[in-house]
């Protein structure tokens, strides 16, 4: 079930919402200051174009400077990345067949709004980063 899910989460905006990502990775790598974000934005990425069997857990080891990067992100590309999934979300929520992936839509907002601190494992093993 989850590879028909992504499969059909891929080509209705799986693959789109990945473009925006990569997108802001790129602009995020252009300074010395932005290649943790833009790390984070290659990250979070390949999560949402494949999304189904994973989940985001929060690191232990996340501290202050997580903290901190989180608000420069949020100010540098969350918001509009966190646009997109509230627009896409909406869209999907518009069909019967699209309410499942507009949920998981909705479930990326968190990550992409404050993604540092967070990691992305498997959905079988939730706590094999801890």
């Amino acid at each position: 079930m989850k590879t028909i899910l992504n499969i059909i989460w891929l080509v209705l905006c799986g693959f789109w919402m990945f473009l925006g990502y990569m997108l802001a990775g790129v602009l995020l790598l252009i300074t010395i200051i932005g290649i943790p974000f833009g790390l984070a934005a290659f990250r979070i990425g390949v999560y949402a174009l494949w999304p189904f069997g994973y989940t985001v857990v929060d690191r232990r080891d996340a501290g202050t400077p997580s903290c901190i990067g989180n608000a420069l992100w949020l100010i540098l590309a969350g918001w509009w990345l966190a646009l997109g999934h509230i627009l896409t979300g909406i869209a999907l929520c518009l069909t019967i067949i699209g309410i499942p992936l507009g949920i998981a839509n909705f479930k990326l907002i968190p990550v992409s709004l404050l993604p540092l601190g967070k990691e992305i494992v498997p959905s079988d093993r939730p706590f094999a980063a801890r």
